[in-house]
């Protein structure tokens, strides 16, 4: 899915209403009945619905809504907020039909006016204002919002949530933003919903197609993607009839340290069950007993060191190489990583301490073979980088930093993002709270090199590599609490997220 800046979608707007052709107000009109459709799956009649309607399109699509679900047997109240003296014309259009529809309490607010009580039993559906705000919001409208964030139980957001800008809100003011419990956002997610500062806002967040014009969508240019279950699908090679383990690549695990093996056992155990044919992880020697206890399918290849990485072993006939889970940052294990990165030849995934380790030897991002990817979460990333003081700060930095060095960067979160030496980022769709357990970077490294081995092509190793490692937290999500989920969960669920991926594939015709 493509996500676009707020000024590209009102473009594809415009396009829409002029190709289809279709009237703005009947558009909106569809846009309310995507959101209404999905409240009569999510709210209960018995809640009262108090909406309050700014005086744009925002409030239009708020003012079509709260008609709609009238009409479906709700208890709503409609406020129109004067926040400007005008009103566009299809929020006149929809104040007219509101007025023309029997049993509806309707009241206009102004700027002196008492603001209505909010039980905190209400459902409150908010459309003050849109995706297009470009300065904080002051005055009466602050007022509001305030009063909802102060009172609201449950709120809904159309679009956005009210005083969140679309893209960088860097300039915003965090007190007169709305604070969302869902966002109901139309037809694309926004990009200011994907970075961890807007989290606050948005709450959870859907996106209801509206139907805007597919030739608008396929034409408009954006470095911005959402990867969902139809990008992922395809990326996923059929393995063949007469096929056997060479066929699946033999990967390489550089991983561990004395007090610290469980990361090689996490990332191997999750190579194997992402499908390589043949895995060896390069353990220092106390760590022999334990891979061969935990993950007999592993071959292992032991350090000349008791306790750390010290050496690389002989490199011939690995098809890619991971490393960095718990390897430690000392010097022996850094002048071993370097000399991995000057003879390595095969696909490189680079996780933990390998990055930490890059962090402190800068000079040394210029060995990194391209399309080399990288793993960090935040924290790392910013060793690696520079410290960023928001997340669009950092998203913008990583974009840099995988263009300018020629590798991919997976920065990790709740919508990992990958991003490419051609400037792209992709956002990525699967995933949940759970999956914040130690490990669980571990695991990812390991469905990532197990990709790579196969011979995957290095950015779909990555794309499908996030995917499938967030779709197994949420089938293992399904099956406990966000608190109780380990590590080990994802790795056991990821036959099952294969599984829930392949499922049409015994369709012979």
């Amino acid at each position: 899915m493509k996500i676009f800046p707020t000024s590209a979608v009102h473009d594809i707007d415009a396009y829409t209403i002029k190709h289809e052709p279709v009237a703005s107000v009947d558009l909106m009109e569809r846009a309310a009945r995507g959101m209404h459709d999905w409240i009569l799956s999510h709210v209960s009649r018995h809640r009262r619905v108090m909406v309050f309607a700014g005086t744009g399109n925002n409030g239009g699509d708020a003012l079509a809504l709260a008609r709609m679900m009238a009409a479906s047997g709700y208890v709503v109240r409609i406020f129109q907020v004067l926040v400007s003296s005008r009103l566009s014309p299809d929020c006149t259009e929809n104040v007219q039909r509101i007025k023309d529809f029997n049993g509806v309490f309707f009241s206009v607010l102004h700027p002196d006016d008492n603001l209505p009580v909010i039980d905190r039993e209400d459902v409150v559906i908010e459309g003050l204002f849109g995706s297009g705000l470009n300065r904080p919001l002051q005055g009466f409208a602050a007022r509001v919002v305030e009063h909802i964030n102060t009172y609201a139980g449950k709120v809904i957001s159309i679009d956005i949530p009210s005083g969140l800008f679309g893209e960088d809100n860097r300039q915003n003011t965090g007190d007169t933003i709305i604070r969302a419990t869902i966002t109901l956002t139309l037809q694309f997610p926004k990009l200011s919903f994907f970075l961890p500062e807007n989290g606050k806002y948005t709450g959870n967040w859907e996106v209801i197609p509206i139907g805007l014009h597919p030739e608008a969508i396929a034409a408009g240019e954006t470095p911005y993607y959402y990867t969902t279950r139809e990008d992922a699908v395809p990326l996923i090679r059929p393995r063949r009839k007469f096929s056997h383990k060479g066929t699946y690549g033999h990967a390489l695990l550089i991983a561990g340290c004395y007090g610290r093996m469980g990361a090689a056992v996490l990332a191997s155990r999750s190579c194997l069950r992402t499908g390589v044919g043949l895995l060896t992880t390069h353990v220092p020697k106390y760590g022999n007993n334990i891979l061969q206890m935990t993950v007999p399918e592993a071959m292992i290849s032991l350090d000349q060191s008791d306790i750390l990485f010290s050496q690389i072993p002989d490199l011939r006939g690995y098809s890619a190489i991971g490393a960095g889970p718990a390897l430690g940052c000392r010097n022996n294990s850094q002048k071993a990583l370097i000399a991995l990165l000057e003879n390595a030849g095969v696909p490189l995934v680079l996780d933990a301490d390998a990055i930490n380790i890059l962090s402190g030897n800068p000079e040394w991002l210029t060995k990194l073979p391209a399309n080399t990817i990288l793993t960090p979460h935040p924290k790392e990333f910013d060793r690696l980088a520079g410290a960023s003081a928001t997340g669009w700060e950092r998203l913008h930095k990583a974009i840099e930093f995988a263009h300018k060095n020629k590798i991919i960067v997976v920065l990790k979160g709740a919508h990992t993002a990958v991003l490419t030496p051609e400037g792209t980022c992709c956002f990525n769709s699967t995933g949940n709270p759970g999956m914040a357990t130690a490990g669980s970077g571990d695991v990812l490294t390991g469905i990532i090199l197990s990709l790579l081995a196969q011979r995957y092509e290095p950015l779909d190793a990555a794309i499908l590599g996030v995917y499938i490692h967030g779709l197994a937290g949420d089938i293992a999500f399904t099956q406990m609490s966000a608190e109780a989920m380990i590590a080990s969960d994802i790795t056991n669920n990821l036959g099952a997220a294969f599984k829930t991926l392949k499922k049409d594939d015994d369709t012979f015709i």
